[in-house]
């Protein structure tokens, strides 16, 4: 199933992508009274556990095995295109956001970076996460050296502490896409610091980079575990104005999914609905000769095998 939450005019509510429409839960309900079961937002659904993803999966087959149902549900308003929706990003209020670095080998060697003997991550403010659609406004005074970095991201279903590799798969609800847009200002101060202090400082400005106000599109949908059964196979494309920029597979990644997971669940206890991103492929503008950087006007949609297309248009400073 792809999950989504929907906006509408003073509320939001969990959705269901079936083909080109989208099935509003809360508006359902009185057609489809399990509706009712269900909690309203998707990250609810998943702390509600396995329970509630069958509830979802018998209106999901309901819908499509009752085309009098269908016409109900349309004449109500809780089934309608999905053009003719907004779409909150899936999850818009993680615990945490943790994003994996260095860790496609590509990647790592267009940026003339060494592989690193364990997973590398920092986190994303959640208070920059948007959703499919939404602008991503560069700021002001560092609206030069925007960049993308489209990445396919795990979405714990089942608390998480402590876990082993071979255990890491089975506590994740889910996968979605972020892209991890960055402002790069301070890359290159990283190559060229010294001392002790110089490299930590420069580290921690390109972190920085990475934390303003939309800057971390999320989206389209959160798609169930059952539909990606190798997350380590998924094919991950992003284009920049119908241009490709990054082309890749999962199976690039120096770490996996599953032992991205269980190493950082060493540290965390993650909840569910924490979303942990496995990093950029290579191809981002900052790598690129000439290098190249997302401008006012522009649209950037990171697509996934299996998840959708996110996509977002660049507004102005």
């Amino acid at each position: 199933m792809h999950l989504v939450m929907l906006q509408h005019p003073g509320r939001r509510g969990a959705g269901i992508l079936l083909g080109e429409d989208v099935l509003d839960l809360a508006a359902s309900a009185d057609l489809i009274p399990e509706a009712r079961l269900v909690a309203q937002s998707v990250r609810s659904i998943l702390e509600a556990g396995d329970g509630a993803l069958s509830v979802l999966r018998r209106i999901v087959d309901d819908v499509a095995n009752r085309p009098s149902l269908s016409e109900q549900l349309r004449a109500a308003g809780a089934l309608v295109a999905r053009a003719s929706v907004s779409l909150l990003a899936p999850i818009p209020d993680p615990a945490i956001v943790l994003a994996c670095g260095l860790n496609y080998h590509a990647h790592l060697a267009e940026m003339n970076t060494p592989v690193p003997p364990t997973p590398t991550g920092f986190t994303k403010s959640v208070g920059s996460i948007i959703g499919s659609g939404s602008p991503i406004r560069p700021p002001r005074d560092h609206a030069d050296m925007v960049d993308w970095e489209g990445e396919f991201c795990a979405v714990i279903g089942r608390p998480c502490h402590g876990v082993s590799e071979a255990e890491a798969l089975d506590h994740v609800g889910g996968y979605t896409l972020i892209n991890d847009v960055s402002a790069r200002d301070w890359v290159a101060p990283i190559f060229s610091a010294t001392g002790i202090m110089g490299p930590i400082l420069a580290w921690e400005h390109n972190v920085l980079g990475k934390q303003y106000p939309t800057f971390c599109p999320m989206g389209p949908a959160l798609v169930t575990k059952n539909e990606i059964p190798d997350p380590e196979r998924v094919q991950l494309t992003t284009r920049l104005n119908g241009e490709i920029m990054q082309s890749a597979n999962t199976d690039d990644l120096v770490f996996g999914v599953a032992r991205v997971i269980a190493y950082f669940s060493q540290f965390y206890s993650f909840r569910p609905g924490d979303v942990i991103s496995t990093g950029s492929p290579a191809g981002v503008g900052y790598g690129r000769t000439p290098k190249l950087f997302m401008r006012a006007g522009d649209v950037i949609e990171v697509q996934a095998d299996g998840v959708g297309i996110l996509r977002n248009p660049i507004a102005a400073a």
